[in-house]
Order: C-alpha cells, then structure tokens, then sequence
C-alpha cells in the first residue's frame, strides 16, 4: 500500500440546524479525541445563517472532508437527516463513498473522531458512532 493509502483518513461531515452546535460538536470531538487528525467539517443552519440544515453546506463539507477512504455523515434532527437522504439518492452531491450514520450527533461524533483518527475504515467508523446509542449515562 502506498503512503498516500496509507494517510487516507475517513472524513467525517456533522449535520445541525444551528451552525454553533455543528461548530461546537466539531471543536468537542477534535479536543477529545486528543486533538485528532480525521478531517472533520461542521455543516450547520443555512447560508445567511439562520437556522435549518443547506445541502449545499452539506455538499460542501463532505467534499472537503473527502480523502478517498469514505465520509461519515452524522445529523441531529429529522429535516437534517432527510436531506443528507436527498442527497445521497442523488448520487452526485456527495463524495462516492457517503455514509449516513445512525449516531447521537454528540456522543457518536466523539467516537467516529477517534475511530477515524486512528486510521480505522468508513466500516468501523460508522460501527463506533453507532454503538454511541448504547452509552448509558445514570
């Protein structure tokens, strides 16, 4: 395998209404997976700012997250995850191997950082982000 393959990491795109939480939830996964090096883009609200979720952010993130290894996409809420699905039926908007994954937007981007970041494939990326359902808290 080549050095380039090699350095491939899976991207990982972080859908919200809110442009502050896609951004926050960002900075918290990035700090706790000890600053991690998984190229992480925050596609939140609209382009004037406001709250909603922009396919065009969307589109825009995950390209800019894409190394070739596959781009893991997580949203917060129903309108969000609906259009990340719009997009990925279309077939061009996002980098060839998009995934939407079935994750808490916080506690899964935590845990798809850190997989990510230690080189693991878009498989094991969603699989991490997913078993973040399963985190209990009391």
């Amino acid at each position: 395998m080549s050095d380039t393959a090699m350095s491939r990491q899976v991207g990982v795109v972080l859908v919200s209404h809110s442009a502050a939480v896609a951004e926050s939830v960002a900075q918290l996964a990035l700090g706790l997976a000890g600053g991690g090096t998984a190229p992480v883009a925050a596609a939140g609200g609209v382009p004037d700012g406001g709250l909603g979720t922009s396919a065009e952010l969307i589109s825009k993130a995950a390209r800019s997250v894409d190394q070739g290894a596959g781009v893991a996409i997580l949203a917060d809420l129903g309108s969000a995850v609906l259009t990340v699905k719009t997009l990925l039926a279309e077939g061009d908007e996002l980098p060839e191997e998009s995934l939407l994954v079935d994750a808490p937007l916080v506690e899964g981007a935590v845990a798809a950082v850190v997989t990510a970041s230690a080189g693991a494939d878009l498989a094991a990326v969603a699989r991490a982000a997913e078993e973040a359902h399963g985190y209990r808290k009391v």
